[in-house]
């Protein structure tokens, strides 16, 4: 498995990411992820869909609650064959929990606690802290990368406009 450092920081601190550079143009790597019903989910389960994918480091921080609070308003507004997928290596249990409380009802939270395939097959997978970077793709409904942001510092925020935009300009 390939190793990039230098491309995202901790807390002002270099990390080592897993995996490989994912690109605008590839073609979207497949992942087994858990669902919050710990039923198994993959790139297939949302076919024909226009795929919104946050990787967080943990709903249960400040800037991942911030940023699924507003992906999920984002989500609002968009069609019905746009989904918005949030991935953490969180537990589905706590997700759900999270979910629940935090009134989460257009993103859908799935786990990479398993086998951390998400994480692995994007490139966004923490060697030190073993958790997921804070990423964002867009995959068009044909499973083809239409937008990537690796956010790097992972307590920022990402660009949730250009995200938007990206999967607008697909409708």
């Amino acid at each position: 498995m390939s190793e990039r450092k230098g491309i995202i920081t901790f807390k002002g601190n270099p990390m080592t990411l897993v995996g490989p550079e994912v690109k605008v143009g590839d073609k979207a790597p497949d992942f087994t992820v858990a669902d919050n019903g710990l039923a198994t989910a993959t790139l297939a389960t949302y076919a024909g869909k226009i795929k919104i994918i946050s990787a967080v480091p943990s709903l249960d921080t400040p800037v991942c609650d911030t940023e699924t609070r507003r992906f999920n308003q984002e989500a609002a507004a968009l069609p019905g064959n746009v989904v918005v997928l949030t991935v953490s290596q969180d537990l589905p249990f706590a997700q759900k929990r999270w979910c629940g409380a935090a009134g989460i009802d257009r993103v859908v939270t799935l786990s990479d606690y398993r086998n951390r395939s998400f994480g692995k097959n994007y490139g966004v997978l923490i060697e030190e802290l073993v958790l997921l970077a804070r990423a964002v793709f867009v995959v068009d409904a044909d499973d083809t990368v239409r937008y990537v942001q690796i956010v790097p510092e992972v307590t920022s925020e990402p660009d949730y406009a250009a995200a938007i935009a990206a999967a607008k300009a697909l409708l």
